[in-house]
């Protein structure tokens, strides 16, 4: 991958790709950052596989899905399990993560019906998203590294890092009284090609 040509096409937004463009940042790999707004998006359609975005050009040769973009570019660039049990765990969690996000976002854009969005948005804050904290502090706490799994980063402290600090679903996420999740935001911080990502990074409204 070190000479691969890589192509990431999403929206100007952070949404679905910035996990992707943080990983990137992460490995000090150089690629095309192709953003679009939702307006120009009918000319990028045809250039998807399933008319989505994000999209990954690897060589000239388009992939989508989220799930599986992050998870081949952490694979790639050593953010992923080092044995088959830590990918298991990785997945397991980025799973989990899903579990919160995908209903958060349907409620959050696709609610046609006020009354149904309201209610919906408190349950997330009220239940969605505290009992996600719940289950990731207790797998730090349980991992006693600091980090989700093993001790190093990996594609979880990258997903959650960007979860709680300014991604789309980040007005759903105190984690204020989740010190673990805390510690973890900070050694994700802490690396220098993100922290000099997050510096210069586009401002975003999700």
């Amino acid at each position: 991958m070190a000479n691969s040509k890589l192509k990431l096409l999403y929206f100007e937004d952070r949404g679905r790709a910035e996990v992707s463009r943080i990983i990137l940042a992460a490995a000090g790999k150089e690629y095309e950052d192709v953003r679009f707004s939702f307006e120009d998006w009918p000319k990028f359609k045809p250039e998807t596989p399933y008319g989505q975005a994000p999209a990954l050009s690897v060589d000239g040769v388009v992939y989508a899905q989220t799930l599986a973009i992050n998870g081949f570019l952490a694979r790639e660039f050593g953010f992923h399990g080092q044995d088959n049990l830590e990918t298991f765990k990785i997945d397991e969690i980025a799973q989990l993560w899903e579990d919160f996000f995908t209903p958060a976002i349907n409620v959050l854009f696709y609610s046609e019906d006020e009354r149904a969005k309201e209610a919906g948005i408190k349950k997330i804050r009220e239940e969605s998203a505290p009992r996600t904290l719940t289950f990731l502090e207790g797998i730090l706490a349980k991992n006693g590294t600091g980090y989700y799994v093993s001790d190093r980063l990996t594609l979880i402290d990258i997903l959650v890092f960007e979860g709680v600090n300014g991604g789309t679903c980040s007005q759903f996420l105190d984690a204020s009284e989740y010190p673990l999740i805390q510690k973890n935001f900070e050694l994700v911080r802490a690396n220098e090609r993100i922290a000099s990502y997050m510096a210069t990074r586009k401002d975003s409204q999700w």
